[in-house]
């Protein structure tokens, strides 16, 4: 083994696990699955252990026979050593060093623990450069929390990827939504049938805006949602309201859960069965997995640091758009918007959840018998940027948009949702009915088919 362990830099790995991975696939080639749950090419210290996984894994994706005798013949097409000859004596002493297949789960742990410290040395030394070139503290503290998410999320952005790679981890999604189940939809269910239906649910890494007028209900719906996806998901919601305080929040959560009016409700007056009710639902609340932060000057790079901290996020809701701010300095408002709702787009991939963001319409959306995408207030690339846009509006007498006014208490009437954009499937009108002294949504179907 001398030949080729000479020269390695002071860097920690484990050269008898990595031989004990690549040995195990020589072996059985059915251990690439299990090896996949762990590692990539770039898991590996070695180059020659980088370079020979991933020609396995091409082999495997292409579902080639993979043994000793065809792995042979591609290592030596590809010239992965000096000669055909130590190409044939280092495969058969990784076939000789395997102590049994049957580990090689624990194997390819050793190998990602030395990989994980690696990149960690690595990354400490461009935190060190970068606070020496005078980056600013919170910048730095920023792309110090990236850089360290990234290795926890198992991603690596060295360099290029190969499509096989990227085929495994295809296949590895569909088997997992297949066991899954979400109703037979791709992502989280809102709750709303006919909308899960046209958007075939939250999906990951959506950027999904929620517009309307003031008061016609958009932080009642995302509530509502919120609600629906905290108790029956198992996944984490987190709230960022830049308007109304928590308990604001948690009042209308508790009015539609409990049923109770929310004006009854705000001042305590309640009758002995309503406690009882509120008791249930304020129960059910708490056993969900959602958490609010109505800090009211709240940037992207502040949400990212504290969603890193969230177990199992599943969804992030951000009310609402127009009242963010960014941490740099624009020449206008649209410009600084567009910036953030580009952040907000980045921030839902990385994350890999769905975003969901209210946003305000412009009051000239009024003049329209329906509010169109050019209506989103300081749009700037806020349709651009969007996988969904959703656009709530209330219809007058004579067809036209109701005037935007805030929700009397107890009423009830048609709330109509425009899909305006959807990268997942058509457009389409869909029907909502509010009930004002709970705060709540129900679905009512379609209004027409585009």
């Amino acid at each position: 083994m001398d030949a080729f362990t000479d020269n390695f830099e002071k860097l920690p790995f484990d050269l008898e696990a990595e031989q004990s991975v690549l040995g195990a696939l020589l072996v059985d080639s059915s251990c690439m699955p299990t090896v996949l749950e762990y590692l990539n090419a770039d898991s590996f210290y070695k180059e020659q252990h980088r370079e020979l996984f991933s020609l396995m894994l091409s082999m495997f994706s292409a579902g080639e026979t993979m043994d000793f005798i065809t792995v042979l013949g591609r290592v030596r097409s590809e010239h992965i050593f000096e000669s055909d000859e130590q190409a044939k004596l280092y495969l058969t002493q990784l076939v000789q060093i395997v102590p049994t297949t049957k580990n090689v789960d624990e194997y390819a742990k050793l190998v990602r623990e030395r990989y994980y410290i690696r990149r960690l040395i690595t990354v400490s030394g461009n935190i060190r450069r970068e606070a020496d070139e005078g980056l600013d503290a919170k910048d730095l503290l920023d792309h110090a929390e990236q850089q360290i998410y990234e290795i926890r999320q198992g991603k690596d952005s060295t360099g290029l990827v190969h499509i096989a790679d990227v085929i495994i981890g295809t296949y590895d999604d569909l088997q997992r939504v297949a066991k899954e189940s979400h109703n037979g939809l791709l992502g989280l269910s809102s709750g709303f049938s006919d909308l899960d239906r046209t958007t075939n649910g939250l999906n990951k890494s959506d950027l999904i805006i929620l517009a309307a007028r003031p008061g016609v209900g958009k932080t009642s719906l995302a509530l509502n949602i919120a609600s629906h996806v905290g108790e029956r998901s198992g996944k984490a919601v987190a709230i960022f309201s830049l308007e109304m305080s928590k308990e604001q929040l948690v009042l209308r959560m508790l009015s539609s859960a409990a049923k109770i009016p929310n004006t009854q409700l705000r001042i305590g007056q309640l009758e002995d069965s309503q406690w009882t009710d509120l008791a249930e639902a304020s129960g059910t609340l708490s056993s969900s997995s959602i958490y609010i932060d109505d800090t009211s000057s709240i940037n992207i790079a502040d949400m990212r640091a504290k969603l890193r901290r969230v177990e199992n996020l599943g969804l992030v809701i951000v009310d609402y758009l127009q009242l963010m701010t960014s941490a740099k300095r624009f020449e206008n408002r649209t410009t600084e918007v567009s910036a953030i709702t580009r952040d907000l787009k980045i921030l839902a991939k990385d994350l890999g959840v769905p975003v969901m963001v209210l946003s305000q319409l412009s009051r000239s959306s009024e003049k329209n018998p329906k509010p169109m995408l050019s209506d989103l207030r300081e749009s700037g690339s806020i349709e651009q940027d969007a996988d969904i846009v959703l656009m709530l509006y209330r219809e007058g007498e004579n067809g036209e948009q109701a005037q935007g006014q805030q929700n009397e208490a107890g009423a009830s009437y048609v709330v109509n949702c425009d899909v305006a954009k959807n990268r997942h499937g058509e457009t389409r009108t869909l029907q909502f009915h509010w009930d004002g002294q709970y705060t709540k949504f129900s679905t009512l179907g379609y209004l027409r088919d585009e």
